[in-house]
């Protein structure tokens, strides 16, 4: 998925931030920060209601809060490599990984997954995909 009006911080993104500050909310926002930080590339925007990273426009991941876990995102999250077995999901494309404040991933797994579907999605841009 193309977003145009990503930028490179998005002042809703503080705003949504600000109203999950419970634990969630701060599990949301850490995993978040791991996808600002992975290339000076990285855009932002809200897209149905929940922060999204972007490879400039292209983008890569989320983190959504429901009611009792965090879902960790990824648009092309089925065509990414997945060795510990953590995403979720079936659709076409997008996977997920839900986080729990009692059972969280392994963190060094969870990194890896998020660059390694930010370097495949600077990948596809490369190639025109």
């Amino acid at each position: 998925m193309r977003f145009p009006s990503a930028v490179d911080l998005d002042p809703a993104i503080e705003v949504w931030m600000h109203k999950h500050s419970g634990q969630l909310g701060g599990i949301a926002q850490r995993w978040f920060e791991v996808m600002r930080a992975c290339g000076d590339d990285v855009r932002e925007l809200l897209h149905d209601g929940h922060p999204t990273a972007c490879v400039a426009d292209a983008a890569f991941g989320y983190v959504n809060v429901f009611k009792a876990h965090v879902n960790v995102g990824f648009f092309r999250g089925a065509e990414i490599v997945d060795p510990h077995d953590i995403l979720e999901g079936n659709g076409k494309f997008m996977r997920h990984v839900k986080l729990r404040p009692e059972h969280e991933v392994e963190a060094t797994v969870l990194q890896k997954l998020i660059e390694t579907a930010y370097i495949d999605m600077k990948r596809r841009l490369k190639a025109g995909s």
